[in-house]
């Protein structure tokens, strides 16, 4: 199933030189690891605080950042000599922090029905956990979609910046919330799946 997470290899093509610098400057992959949960938490704070069009239109932005910041964490981990078992914890805390930090305020914006946001969060949370347990087995971090982190990124930057124009949620929004909790049952089927086809 295709996701966005394809499309990593050509992104931190284009991150290099922006990782090579932060290197030379002694910023560390943990640190940028950190700055992404920060950034995650404040952008989820003021959603809470104004769960109101303008303060949606912060997501898209802030989503492409922290994509951003995910990739380089990595990339100067594993090709700056920073890799570390603190490294590998904060990683995979910090991706469900910050997408239980940015997604679950949305519960309380007009338009998004309350208890399908929690459930696309707690699904969120049990599709990562799939693809660690797979690595704990024996098998390769899973990222299948299709609707891993990237894509979840995509979709909930998306929802921001048309809501955040003004576009009403009436009609559409909820069968899409819908759509996305059916996609994180398909991701954490496939997760499990391809796991213990590895495995076997």
């Amino acid at each position: 199933m295709a996701s966005v997470y394809d499309l990593k290899p050509a992104f931190q093509g284009l991150l290099r030189p922006l990782v090579a610098v932060l290197a030379r400057a002694g910023v560390s992959a943990n640190q940028v690891t950190v700055a992404a949960m920060l950034l995650s938490l404040i952008a989820g704070l003021a959603i809470l605080a104004w769960p109101g069009p303008a303060t949606l239109l912060i997501l898209p932005g802030v989503l492409f950042l922290r994509m951003a910041l995910n990739a380089m964490d990595g990339m100067l981990a594993r090709e700056h000599d920073q890799q570390s078992p603190l490294g590998a914890i904060l990683n995979e805390v910090g991706d469900v922090v910050s997408d239980t930090a940015l997604y679950l305020p949305l519960a309380v914006v007009s338009g998004f029905n309350p208890m399908l946001v929690v459930m696309i969060v707690v699904l969120s949370i049990v599709s990562e956990l799939t693809g660690v347990v797979t690595q704990t087995l024996g098998a390769s971090r899973r990222y299948d979609g299709p609707l891993g982190k990237s894509d979840r990124a995509l979709l909930f930057g998306a929802l921001g910046l048309v809501l955040g124009l003004g576009v009403s949620p009436e009609g559409w929004l909820t069968p899409v919330l819908a759509l996305a909790l059916a996609l994180l049952v398909w991701t954490i089927f496939n997760r499990a799946r391809r796991g213990l086809a590895e495995l076997a």
